[in-house]
């Protein structure tokens, strides 16, 4: 059985979807907003991530003939069908119409402010709901540690080193792509290099020079196999040791092609190591020799071995990155905002809780950025139906008493852009390197207060005064009612 995309979701997905169909609420329009709640990593900030993928998961979405056969096979606790042989026809005939805009790949996000809008027949977003959050949530978060550890590298390139320790096989694959979109300098996974031309690198693994007789044979047939691009692991019996047979080989090599491109060390005192062996490689005439370092990598580690006066030029990052080592999800969710009435009207609809962090925003929402020449000042959460004035003031989600005024003097611009209207791709994806690039620009105009890795400053997110009224008027309304 060759199981389809379509089939990446949770069950009861299919069975809300069986039940509009039931109720004969299938096309109703609803709009649905995905976003986060929590800032990751303890930090301000996130990088969105996994757009492109969304949309390309959307264009082609379709159940095949194996999807329906097992849908078909799934029983009740009575023996029944769990569904009807006339639900299964409409999934086999099922285009999707539903239109969707997205924060691109590389921006900046912050909590409670949406990174999609899916809007169209409740049956066909509802069924999108646990595929988006699935793509966007890890890509997000990947992104997010990795635009932390390049921050903290600064100029300093970063290679991601994690495709052994990723979570299966597609894990390693959004870990590489979403890396590369956080600021990533290269992977060192071949296929990633391949789907998504990101440039691949790497040198050896100490079994390569375990393998020779001696640590000097194994530099020179590595020297003789790649003149070019020589690399040397030199940390497998004596770094120190191992640096200076590296320089002797290199100082040996007659080929004209030959470029002694530096050493990787993996383990030991990095910071002093990499300051003793700097010495040595300049001392030999080779200034142009870079030091790679890898073991067990974050930002807290890169930041402190550069204060530390680390002498390296290249970090290898690995675990702790594809497998957001300190955070092991992003809490996006998949919320319904507004929906169809029998007469065709879209009513505002809205979750409420005890938990004020659990009440979701109504509406069919827009994020308008603004910023001036020193960066962001602030996002504005507002509503389409509503719309937003030149001065208006934005409301703290979670505390009513923080308040910002918008000027007419501020410059905004809405992060929110279509993608794919009424089921057809409207736009071209720029190249991954783009991205990257447009990453590594938009995180630098974030104050370097939001940038801080412990205790940053917070970002202010605010709902537009005639949303937030909106919302305090349906919650003060769900309250009243019976439900």
């Amino acid at each position: 059985m060759n199981a389809s995309k379509e089939l990446l979701t949770d069950i009861y997905q299919l069975t809300m979807a069986y039940g509009y169909w039931k109720s004969g609420l299938a096309n109703r329009r609803a709009v649905y907003h995905l976003f986060f709640r929590r800032k990751p990593f303890g930090g301000s900030f996130a990088v969105a991530a996994g757009l492109e993928l969304a949309a390309k998961m959307i264009e082609t979405f379709k159940f095949e003939k194996d999807d329906l056969d097992y849908l078909r096979s799934l029983k009740c606790r009575d023996g029944q069908s769990l569904f009807e042989e006339a639900f299964l026809k409409e999934l086999q005939n099922l285009k999707l119409t539903v239109s969707l805009d997205g924060v691109p790949e590389g921006t900046p996000v912050f909590p409670y402010e949406p990174l999609l809008r899916v809007e169209g027949p409740i049956m066909q977003a509802q069924l999108l709901e646990t595929m988006l959050l699935n793509i966007i949530n890890f890509q997000t978060l990947i992104a997010t540690k990795a635009a932390r550890i390049c921050t903290a590298a600064g100029d300093d390139e970063v290679i991601e080193f994690g495709v052994r320790r990723a979570q299966g096989p597609d894990g390693a694959i959004s870990a590489g792509r979403a890396a590369y979109i956080g600021g990533c300098h290269a992977t060192s996974t071949a296929l990633v290099g391949k789907l998504y031309d990101i440039p691949v690198k790497g040198t050896q693994a100490h079994s390569f020079i375990m393998a020779f007789e001696s640590e000097t044979e194994a530099f020179e047939a590595y020297a003789k196999t790649f003149p070019a691009d020589s690399v040397f692991l030199v940390d497998t019996y004596d770094s120190i040791e191992g640096v200076k047979r590296a320089i002797s080989v290199a100082k040996k090599q007659t080929d004209s092609r030959f470029n002694f491109a530096g050493v990787r060390l993996d383990s030991g005192d990095l910071a002093h190591l990499s300051i003793e062996i700097r010495r040595l490689l300049d001392e030999s005439g080779f200034p142009d020799a870079k030091i790679v370092a890898s073991n067990e990598l974050d930002e807290f580690i890169i930041r402190d071995l550069k204060q530390q006066g680390a002498k390296i030029d290249v970090w290898g990052v690995g675990t702790k990155l594809v497998t957001a080592f300190d955070q092991p999800a992003l809490d996006g969710v998949y919320k319904l905002a507004a929906v169809d009435d029998a007469h065709g009207q879209l009513n505002y609809k809205l979750k409420i809780s005890e938990q004020l962090v659990k009440v979701t925003d109504p509406g069919v929402l827009q994020v308008r950025r603004f910023e001036d020449q020193n960066g962001y000042i602030a996002d504005m959460i507002y509503d389409l139906g509503l719309g937003a004035k030149e001065e208006c003031e934005l409301i703290a989600p979670l505390d009513p008493t923080k308040v910002k005024k918008i000027t007419p003097r501020m410059k905004g611009r809405d992060l929110l852009e279509p993608v794919i209207k009424k089921g057809e791709l409207i736009t071209k994806f720029p190249k991954l390197s783009d991205v990257r690039a447009k990453s590594l620009e938009e995180v630098k105009k974030l104050h370097p207060s939001l940038r801080r890795f412990l205790y940053p400053a917070p970002f202010f997110v605010g709902l537009e005064r005639r949303l937030f009224d909106k919302k305090i008027e349906l919650i003060e309304k769900a309250k009243r009612c019976k439900h």
